[in-house]
């Protein structure tokens, strides 16, 4: 059952258009449990935070969802990641119009890829051409490499061996790998490093962290689901998540996400011209992202059906989490914690339309007629 939290001022509620979207993604779409958090800084708004949640957080001790709880928050890293990249270049320290070959020489010259015309800027992008090695066979059944130790550029090699992508946008978190070495080739220090020391730290991200081999998620979180071959649903919240690297290994909590988010989008993390440069955006593919998303330097870009678009990015992860945060055009933000991937096409419309109302909802102010 869906329900604002118990501890909202009356003003906060009840939310029913997303009370009613998270009830359907976990009762109709048979999501394992799902978390919504929306701040909103506007002064007239009637509540500067809220939440939404429904399911469960933990299917043998039936504890529900909540937002406090930790998770596996996937390919969110990688706007963690472009961050630094883009401090980097507003440092002058890299281009992101200049060749991966001359910040890694020989690593990308087999399989018809050329690093030497390959850009920074086309990794952030995803219009490098590089495939995504998590398409290689073997990834097919990822539960049977679910505790394996994996080395980025073992990964990189991995998909050089892959043939080319035959659109020029391909989703692929091997781009991000490569701009983790460059990231290590640049400053000395590991890529993880580098996103701790300008991101975490300094905005207080305490239940964001780095896991390493450790498969556990450290502190209070949910567990995660994902469906067997046999078609039971498994608990794949122990996974050894090296395999995503700077792309796709941070822990984190929506509230956390929301923090960084907004950090980002006023400015407190980059340069004007630096956020600019992430928000140019090209088209994606829409079977691998959804209908109308654009893709920028790290950031999703989709369009909100109260007009305008919003800003931020999602992630998955094998196990089961699901993570998005987005940003409003007029400063609202939203984050949202799934604790097992929607597993059809309808599913995932379904967790967009719960973004899509978080954003879009009207204050009691701004139903009143004028």
């Amino acid at each position: 059952m869906a329900h604002p939290a118990r501890d909202a001022p009356r003003a906060c509620g009840p939310h029913p258009e997303v009370s009613r979207s998270v009830r359907h993604l976990v009762t109709h779409d048979r999501i394992a449990g799902a978390a919504v958090l929306v701040t909103d800084p506007r002064p007239a708004a009637p509540c500067a935070r809220w939440t939404v949640t429904g399911g469960t957080a933990d299917l043998r001790t039936g504890r529900p969802m909540n937002t406090a709880d930790r998770l596996r928050a996937g390919s969110v890293t990688k706007t963690f990641t472009a961050t630094v990249v883009m401090r980097l270049a507003a440092e002058g320290r890299l281009s992101l119009d200049a060749p991966v070959e001359r910040y890694l020489p020989g690593l990308i010259r087999t399989g018809g890829h050329d690093g030497r015309r390959i850009t920074v800027r086309q990794l952030l992008r995803h219009t490098s051409g590089l495939p995504d090695y998590l398409e290689a066979p073997e990834w097919q059944h990822p539960e049977r490499v679910r505790y394996r130790h994996f080395e980025p550029r073992e990964l990189i090699a991995r998909a050089l061996r892959l043939p080319p992508p035959d659109r020029p946008w391909h989703y692929a978190t091997t781009n991000y790998l490569v701009a983790g070495l460059i990231i290590r080739e640049v400053t000395g220090h590991s890529p993880e490093t580098e996103i701790t020391r300008r991101i975490i730290a300094p905005l207080g991200l305490r239940d964001t962290y780095w896991p390493g081999d450790d498969v556990r998620v450290q502190g209070p979180h949910s567990h995660s689901y994902f469906t067997a071959a046999d078609g039971r649903r498994v608990d794949g919240t122990a996974w050894n998540t090296t395999f995503g690297g700077v792309g796709g290994a941070l822990v984190s909590t929506p509230a956390d996400l929301t923090r960084f988010a907004t950090a980002l989008f006023t400015g407190r993390l980059l340069p004007a011209p630096q956020l600019a440069e992430m928000r140019r955006t090209v088209a994606a593919d829409p079977d691998r992202l959804w209908p109308g998303a654009r893709y920028g330097l790290g950031l999703i870009s989709s369009p909100l059906s109260c007009g305008s678009t919003w800003w931020g990015h999602a992630g998955t992860v094998p196990g089961g989490h699901r993570a998005l945060v987005a940003a409003g055009p007029d400063g609202r933000t939203v984050a949202v914690a799934l604790n097992e991937v929607p597993a059809t096409l309808q599913a995932e419309r379904d967790f967009l339309d719960i973004v899509d109302k978080a954003l879009c909802e009207k204050t009691p102010t701004e139903r009143t007629p004028a």
